[in-house]
C-alpha cells in the first residue's frame, strides 16, 4: 500500500480548510515513509519558516510512526539518525503519521500556527482520508 498523490493532495486541502477555520496561515507537507515529499501547500501570507517546519515535522513523524511532538529530541539514537538524514527532522508538535489499513504510509505536518494548531490541522488532513 502506498500513499497516492490524490490522497496527499486531499490531506493538504483538508489541513488548509482547518487552518482557515482557525484563522491562521500555515504550510502543509505530506511525505512518504522515507521522508520524501509527496504534496505541499503554503497558504497566502503564510510565514516562510513554516515551510521548513511542516516538512521537518512530517519527516520525523514518518520516520517513527509517531506524532512529531512525542519524539524525544534528546534521545541519542534519534539525534544520530537525524544527523545521518541530513538534519531534516524537526522534533516539534505539528505532524501526525498516516496509517492506512493498519500500515504506516507517510505523515502530514503543518507549520505556521502554535504547536497545538499545527497538530490540529495535520490531524484534519489525516481525518479526511477516513483513516484517523
Amino acid at each position: 500500500m502506498i500513499l497516492t498523490l490524490e490522497q496527499a493532495n486531499e490531506a493538504v486541502a483538508a489541513a488548509i480548510r482547518q487552518a482557515r477555520g482557525m484563522n491562521i496561515r500555515i504550510s502543509v507537507a505530506v511525505c512518504d515513509t522515507g521522508g520524501h515529499l509527496i504534496a505541499f501547500g503554503r497558504m497566502d501570507e503564510a510565514g516562510w519558516a513554516g515551510v521548513y517546519g511542516a516538512q521537518g515535522k512530517a519527516i520525523a513523524s514518518a520516520a517513527t510512526g509517531s506524532p512529531s511532538g512525542r519524539i524525544p529530541s534528546d534521545l541519542h539514537v534519534m539525534r544520530r539518525i537525524n544527523e545521518l538524514a541530513g538534519e531534516r527532522m524537526v522534533y516539534s508538535q505539528g505532524a501526525v503519521p498516516i496509517v492506512i489499513d493498519g500500515r504506516l504510509v507517510g505523515a502530514i505536518g503543518a507549520g505556521g500556527g502554535t504547536a497545538e494548531q499545527d497538530e490540529a490541522c495535520a490531524a484534519a488532513g489525516v481525518a479526511v482520508l477516513g483513516k484517523a
